[in-house]
């Protein structure tokens, strides 16, 4: 464990926080996609089939981080699809998943270390991860203008990313030979992914405007 590491999780559970806080304040899921929000669920229980097979191999440290991300993913997919779904933005939230999801599971099938029932799903999260928020981003390009709690969302799970690359860095210099190139790869996708995002919001503050983004 790293301060980078420590750093990310702490910008991942802090979007989450901001995302329920926006949720429940406004009662409404307006500007959110449902379909990045799934997509995460999907991650979360892909990656921890193993969160009791491993409970003592892990640490209470990842056990309890990964009951949080999988407990406040199915909340707010609960949210969306059930007690605000009245708010639910379904005309401008329209992309294609099945576009995403079936690469990503043809990668990890072809990329897996090993050919088990935990590593193959495991290994299909991370690509899965990396391209999860493309629907959020083109609904957001779509509707134009962002809601404030809504980009501070963003920009932590970005951040999140971002700390996280620098986390891979520490660990290859100092616990060598530390390579995870499935892992390396998709989070360079993934933070590549927000530069737009990123640039448009650091905008928006220097200047105190509304964030908007380009059509």
């Amino acid at each position: 464990m790293n301060i980078f590491r420590i750093i990310g999780d702490l910008l991942h559970l802090a979007s989450i926080l901001i995302l329920i806080a926006k949720i429940r304040s406004h009662k409404s899921v307006a500007g959110l996609s449902r379909k990045s929000q799934e997509l995460y669920a999907a991650v979360f229980t892909l990656r921890y089939l193993d969160l009791f097979t491993s409970w003592t191999r892990s640490g209470y440290y990842n056990v309890i981080m990964k009951i949080i991300f999988l407990a406040s993913s199915y909340m707010i997919v609960y949210y969306m699809r059930y007690k605000y779904r009245a708010t639910y933005d379904r005309e401008h939230d329209t992309f294609r998943v099945l576009f995403l999801i079936i690469p990503c599971v043809i990668l990890g099938l072809l990329t897996t270390e090993e050919y088990s029932l935990i590593e193959i799903p495991w290994t299909v999260s991370i690509f899965l991860e990396s391209v999860a928020i493309l629907p959020q981003l083109f609904l957001l390009q779509r509707t134009s203008e962002v809601e404030t709690l809504t980009s501070h969302y963003i920009f932590a799970l970005g951040g999140y990313r971002a700390f996280y690359l620098l986390n891979w860095i520490y660990r290859y210099f100092t616990e060598p030979p530390h390579t995870q190139w499935v892992v390396w790869i998709s989070g360079l996708v993934q933070t590549g992914l927000y530069c737009d995002f990123f640039y448009y919001y650091i905008m928006s503050k220097w200047y105190g405007k509304k964030l908007t983004l380009p059509q």
